[in-house]
């Protein structure tokens, strides 16, 4: 991107060079943005026109404990593929119970679950945090019913339960019967469910697949992502396939002896209906020109607080590594992307979001899988699951958070730097920010026209001085028009406007006007 303003610089000086510089970027006007009153996150350079000495900066999560240890007969180590979504005034977890766990070099200290089918399970908590599996009675297992058991597949049926896409249908018209719905199956056919309490569950329309065209080698062979979009008003899947024409990754070890030779690609596509009976034709995801890599999983969910944009959650596949000797290859870890279309994917984030970190079962063979969806547990926090020790006696479900809308920041150094907005038409009547600064750290905002000039009242020497660590911040500016104008917003509403932010050793989230 281009540079805009030296802080260095004279105030005068700045605001021409700032001018010249949006002029040079543009070569034709475009129309201003129009975000009204919604939440926008810095996850892209969606609302950025100028950038200098700052940058987006991935966040890290932090670890918060054991939500749910896998250890139950129906369940066991290969226990995955979870959804998670708000319900009623808690939340709801489903998750594969499966037990297929293979040799591994290291003493787990755990005895191994029997082998046994696959089965869909749900887990329920009040607060994201404390997690219980409640007693349904509803399929038996082992000779009893006191389970969390929601689906069991018949003999002979294409294995719905290996990857059960489940979420909550919050459109009005969808009737009671169809409240929570489903996607089954780990390849074609991919069936559609549907429950009325998420806990007795029928095909929607017997064995005939939602999608039966566009489809390539490995369509489905991981959990799906699906969901009723509410700003595109439809429903959205997002499915795992392969592209067995491409080439090998680069960079990537070639496979040791007598290992299967798979030069395909694990991707993603994007589909949409009006129905859930009938979709539109798939598009591959786009990543623009960054390294193609192993996506295992796509993790994509619209985000709780903004669900214009989609955020994915990918599992990041390496499949000729392998930790220890004796064990079958291939690491994964967690990585993030962002989109507006659910095709066109914003990759700049290369590096890893959750690694499989210091625990040594965390290096076997495709774990630390991240759940599909991302809860909001408190005003100020995220909650996200991975799954961790895949394949192993001990796995578990692991919960990490974030502060609100914190996955990315636009972040500043102590030499401090600033960002400009593209145009903005105003409407709303204050600024919120969400953003954190050292002790010595701070943040000034600017208000410009469309043209990039400051306009009087709202300049950089009228901004207050941000400092301090808050997730919803109404900004005030120090001085008004007049005695009489205390929502200076209000003469401004309508208009064109861009935002010029300054700022030293801080990081700065979302914002919003309301």
């Amino acid at each position: 991107m281009k540079k805009s303003l030296r802080p260095a610089l004279p105030f005068a000086i700045c605001t021409l060079f700032l001018v010249q510089a949006t002029a040079e970027h543009h070569g034709k006007k475009d129309p201003p943005l129009q975000i009204g009153t919604r939440l926008e996150l810095f996850v892209d350079d969606h609302l950025i026109q100028e950038m200098e000495g700052v940058e987006l900066r991935l966040q890290t999560p932090v670890p918060a404990g054991t939500v749910l240890t896998l250890d139950r007969p129906w369940e066991g180590g290969s226990s995955t593929y979870t959804p998670v979504f708000p319900d009623g005034d808690g939340f709801r977890m489903y998750y594969r119970g499966s037990a297929r766990e293979q040799p591994f070099p290291l003493d787990t200290g755990k005895e191994k679950i029997p082998d046994h089918n696959e089965v869909t399970c749900v887990a329920e908590s009040q607060d994201g945090v404390h997690w219980t599996r409640p007693s349904l009675g509803v399929h038996e297992f082992g000779g009893s019913r006191d389970n969390n058991i929601v689906w069991v597949d018949e003999p002979g049926e294409h294995r719905l339960s290996y990857c059960m896409a489940v979420f909550k249908d919050t459109t009005p018209q969808t009737p009671n019967s169809q409240r929570y719905k489903a996607l089954g199956g780990c390849s074609y056919p991919l069936v559609p469910l549907v429950s009325e309490d998420g806990y007795h569950w029928k095909k929607l329309q017997g064995e005939e697949s939602l999608l039966s065209e566009g489809l390539h080698s490995n369509a489905f062979d991981a959990l799906s992502s699906a969901f009723w979009d509410p700003v595109r008003e439809q429903y959205t899947l997002i499915f795992r396939d392969m592209d067995r024409g491409k080439s090998p990754v680069p960079g990537t070890s070639l496979p040791p002896p007598g290992d299967v030779i798979n030069y395909g690609i694990r991707s993603f596509k994007y589909t949409s209906s009006t129905d859930f009976r009938s979709c539109t034709y798939p598009q591959w995801a786009d990543f623009g020109d960054t390294p193609p890599e192993h996506l295992y999983t796509n993790g994509v969910t619209p985000y709780v607080r903004a669900p214009h944009i989609y955020l994915a959650l990918p599992k990041r596949f390496e499949p000729w590594r392998r930790k220890f000797d004796g064990w079958t290859p291939g690491v994964s870890e967690g990585v993030f992307l962002s989109s507006r279309d659910g095709v066109h994917w914003d990759r700049r984030f290369m590096e890893a979001f959750v690694r499989p970190g210091r625990d040594p079962f965390n290096w076997g063979h495709r774990g630390n899988m991240a759940a599909v969806g991302v809860l909001q547990t408190a005003e100020d926090e995220l909650s996200l699951y991975y799954q961790r020790n895949y394949g192993m006696p001990t796995a578990h479900m692991e919960r990490l958070t974030l502060r609100v809308d914190g996955f990315v920041s636009v972040h500043a150094g102590v030499p401090g730097g600033e960002f400009v907005t593209r145009p903005i038409t105003l409407e709303g009547e204050s600024l919120v920010l969400n953003y954190s600064t050292s002790a010595a750290g701070s943040i000034r905002v600017e208000i410009q026209d469309e043209q990039g000039r400051p306009i009087p009242g709202f300049e950089l020497r009228d901004s207050p001085l941000i400092w301090g660590d808050e997730i919803e911040k109404s900004i005030v500016w120090k001085r008004p028009q007049s005695q009489t104008d205390r929502s200076p917003f209000k003469r401004l509403k309508g208009a064109a406007i861009r935002l010029r932010f300054h700022m030293k050793d801080a990081d700065l989230y979302p914002l919003r006007f309301r």
